[in-house]
């Protein structure tokens, strides 16, 4: 190798540039690592509803290091979207020393499960986290769906659907769930229980909650005793059923 003069040769030049590139970036990372330009402000572009500022400042500690151009606003924005109530945050430098940052928080629309601490945001996405500080006498006031992994997003659509059809008879779903077998059941704010049953390519379930519906007013209120229970899985009709009855269907297998 040492008798090769061609060798020896681009041997020397690529070690007198990487020379030249580490002296040319010497005055660059220490330019960057100057105390001057520091960030003296970070500003929400919004107040924050579910996180504290207390959270927020926690987790901003020790990844505000170095001036306004070192700085790692992507570490920062990681940083927030670990807090439970962030769904997604934006970072960016405002010369000559601020910090913007913009909050998307998690809106959640319903409670997910028997936890306690996961929830359904607008999105159909569950999410956990504790119950956030509301002022005093403040409170949520969500429905509670439950069901396989994966099936918040169809829960919350056919929550919508349902309730925008049963607020015509005044009637208020406050839980639904979907069982491993796919059979949909509700509960209604007056403690009736409409057992849905699986989908139906004849019958869909909002073809027999609307006639549920439709039928309500001259079928089911006002009865005496009162219907805790109503089998929608019929084709052609539903049952009632009081407090204390048990619901069947007919050998359907439609649970």
């Amino acid at each position: 190798m040492w008798h090769q003069p061609r060798f020896l040769n681009v041997l020397a030049d690529m070690l007198f540039a990487a020379g030249w590139a580490i002296l040319l970036a010497l005055p660059t990372i220490a330019f960057l690592r100057m105390p001057f330009a520091p960030v003296r402000v970070v500003q929400f572009a919004a107040p924050a509803r579910f996180v504290s500022a207390q959270d927020l400042e926690e987790s901003l500690s020790g990844r505000l290091r170095g001036n306004f151009f070192s700085l790692s606003a992507e570490r920062a924005r990681e940083a927030l979207e670990r807090l439970p109530w962030v769904r997604r945050a934006r970072v960016r430098r405002v010369w000559p020393d601020r910090l913007e940052v913009t909050l998307e928080e998690q809106e959640a629309r319903a409670y997910w499960g028997d936890s306690g601490n996961e929830w359904v945001n607008i999105h159909g996405e569950v999410f956990a986290a504790n119950p956030p500080d509301l002022p005093v006498g403040g409170k949520f006031s969500l429905p509670r769906l439950s069901g396989p992994p994966g099936s918040a997003a169809f829960l919350l659509r056919r929550y919508g659907e349902s309730a925008r059809l049963l607020a015509r008879v005044s009637l208020m779903p406050v839980a639904l769930s979907l069982s491993a077998r796919q059979a949909l059941e509700m509960e209604l704010a007056n403690k009736m229980k409409l057992k849905l049953g699986r989908e139906q390519a004849r019958f869909p379930i909002i073809w027999r909650l609307r006639r549920f519906v439709d039928l309500y007013p001259s079928v089911v209120a006002g009865r005496t005793p009162p219907a805790r229970v109503v089998d929608l899985r019929y084709p052609n009709g539903f049952a009632l059923y009081p407090a204390g009855a048990q619901a069947s269907h007919g050998g359907r297998g439609d649970e």
